[in-house]
């Protein structure tokens, strides 16, 4: 990780905790894995404690980490660096993604309560319309009552989302993912989905998928079509999964509200009408972990350096098999 990211997650809490089970060395820059010094470095190497940015790991780099046992990821996927290689070499791998799902959560449910009064839109409105409060009438109900709201991915966040949801009693929730077993969803208090079926009921659609070919795309012009009038969408997943070009004439026609804190492209070119769409919320991938909150995935990384160092089995473990599936 670079200096930056190290000293955003690493602070002395954080460092007393890994010198306590450790022997440190210092950070290795971006993009340096393969220098004599990071080479040299790694010949003596047993954990890698990893983070945003972190070059691959395959085969010519861990040729140089001969004796590496453990990757513990401070941050959320692991697909960018962990190759099959890494698993060849039957290395431990874990991630921090329960804990970076909390703050997109937490943003997720903000975005679906306010959806529910349509308060961002308003929002937006009142600074056109000033004479008089008749504009709150073109927006739909603006109500948080005998609401259905969508979850297209039973994945961390999505879990995550569905609880706060259930434990505010906000709304019927009905989920969406081909994966999970549906009596899994129904014990978590929401009831399991086709996604032809969902889309009619979704007063709001929240989109917590991987991004992976067969997702990208998920949300084109026929689902946007079949969600009902005055709908909003919400993404704090990633942009590819809805067809921008859909979403610009769904929004544009006045049809449906959108909140994004992720966009295809990202950020989005200048000239794109989303940004000018009173129904439209954008903001610039904010939801996830940031400042302060970075901290918490260093903690889960360092839980998982201390159980591996008296011997236990790994919390959030990552294998060949679940990567195929995960963001």
């Amino acid at each position: 990780m670079d200096d930056d990211t190290f000293r955003l997650q690493f602070g002395p809490a954080e460092l007393a905790r890994l010198r306590a089970v450790a022997t440190v060395s210092d950070p290795i820059r971006l993009g340096e894995l393969r220098s004599p010094t990071a080479r040299a470095r790694l010949a003596h190497t047993e954990v890698l404690l990893t983070s945003w940015g972190c070059p691959p790991l395959d085969a010519e780099v861990l040729g140089s980490a001969p004796r590496l046992q453990a990757v513990f990821h401070a941050a959320g996927s692991v697909r960018g660096h962990v190759s099959s290689a890494v698993f060849d070499r039957g290395i431990v791998v874990t991630t921090a993604a329960d804990a970076n799902a909390e703050p997109v959560a937490q943003y997720t449910l903000a975005a679906v309560l306010w959806s529910f009064k349509k308060a961002p839109f308003l929002a937006a409105d009142a600074r056109v319309h000033r004479a008089d409060w008749s504009y709150r009438e073109a927006r739909g109900e603006l109500s948080g009552r005998d609401r259905v709201v969508v979850v297209v991915g039973f994945s961390r966040v999505g879990r995550r989302v569905t609880e706060l949801l259930r434990i505010t009693d906000s709304a019927e929730v009905v989920v969406v993912d081909p994966i999970t077993d549906p009596d899994e969803i129904r014990r978590a208090g929401a009831q399991p989905a086709t996604l032809a079926n969902a889309l009619p009921r979704a007063d709001v659609l929240s989109l917590h998928a991987p991004s992976l070919p067969e997702t990208r795309h998920m949300i084109g012009a026929a689902e946007l079509a079949a969600l009902p009038r005055f709908a909003t969408v919400i993404n704090t997943a990633r942009g590819a999964l809805i067809d921008t070009a859909a979403l610009e004439h769904a929004c544009g026609t006045g049809r449906l509200h959108a909140v994004l804190d992720v966009t295809d492209p990202e950020p989005l070119p200048p000239d794109s009408p989303l940004y000018d769409l009173p129904n439209v919320m954008l903001t610039p991938h904010v939801a996830g972990s940031l400042g302060g909150e970075a901290r918490r995935m260093s903690a889960a990384a360092l839980d998982e350096l201390e159980r591996f160092a008296r011997g236990d089995p790994p919390r959030a473990p990552v294998t060949a098999p679940s990567l195929a599936v995960q963001a």
